[in-house]
């Protein structure tokens, strides 16, 4: 049987990709520090405003398209990121021409250290599996009801997951974060995280159902393998 062609599925996995990329060589590099009201003063990496997204872009996979898909796209995004990870490690290795005095800055901007790109690809990786996990067998349980519910929680399931791996996976005992400060900051973008994806909530639905009748697909995975390492659509 061939396999069904759909419109936008490519599109859609593209700009997942395209935030994830992004999200590994603009964000890690800068310290941001805002006053919130309230609150005071909040101190975060800028790598918080791309991964939110990103699982934004996989609720739409998952939603619209169902898990085996969403699956195929998560693998998609991990090589990107190994390979956008690997190549920044070669460039910033190359040695520079005596007439370019950048080099200092180039490293800090893409010279994020092998410790913390391994981490950010397997917390990526299992994260995003249980986001999509946890939407499609939600989906099936409430008969596709109250997406935004759904969606609110395969995010606080996934980044959780990110976050609990990611932190300890880079940081513990490095001497960057103390390690008596790592799950304050762990706390901190786990809540600026999901706090994106509330926000997020009312444009998802609507693409979401926007899709949905432009594909004519709302797929439910009831007989799905959720398997990781099947890459069976």
């Amino acid at each position: 049987m061939a396999a069904t062609q759909y419109r936008h599925f490519d599109q859609v996995m593209v700009a997942f990709v395209t935030v994830l990329v992004c999200s590994n060589l603009i964000g890690p590099a800068k310290i941001a520090q805002i006053d919130a009201p309230v609150i005071g003063p909040l101190t975060f990496g800028a790598g918080v405003l791309f991964f939110p997204v990103s699982y934004v872009f996989g609720d739409i996979l998952t939603e619209v398209y169902g898990y085996a898909h969403s699956r195929r796209v998560i693998w998609t995004g991990f090589a990107a990121l190994a390979f956008a990870s690997a190549m920044a490690a070669v460039v910033v290795a190359l040695p520079p021409a005596p007439f370019w005095h950048n080099q200092q800055a180039y490293e800090i901007a893409f010279g994020s250290a092998w410790r913390v790109a391994i981490a950010s690809l397997i917390a990526f990786c299992c994260g995003e599996f249980v986001n999509a996990f946890v939407l499609a067998k939600m989906k099936v349980w409430m008969a596709g009801r109250r997406l935004w519910m759904r969606t609110i929680a395969s995010t606080v399931f996934g980044e959780g997951v990110d976050s609990l791996l990611f932190y300890p996976l880079a940081f513990w005992g490095s001497g960057i974060i103390p390690d008596a400060q790592l799950p304050a900051v762990m706390l901190a973008q786990f809540v600026a995280k999901v706090g994106v994806e509330v926000a997020f909530t009312p444009l998802t639905c609507r693409v979401v159902a926007w899709l949905k009748r432009a594909e004519h697909v709302d797929h439910y995975d009831h007989d799905t393998d959720f398997n990781p390492f099947s890459l069976r659509t």
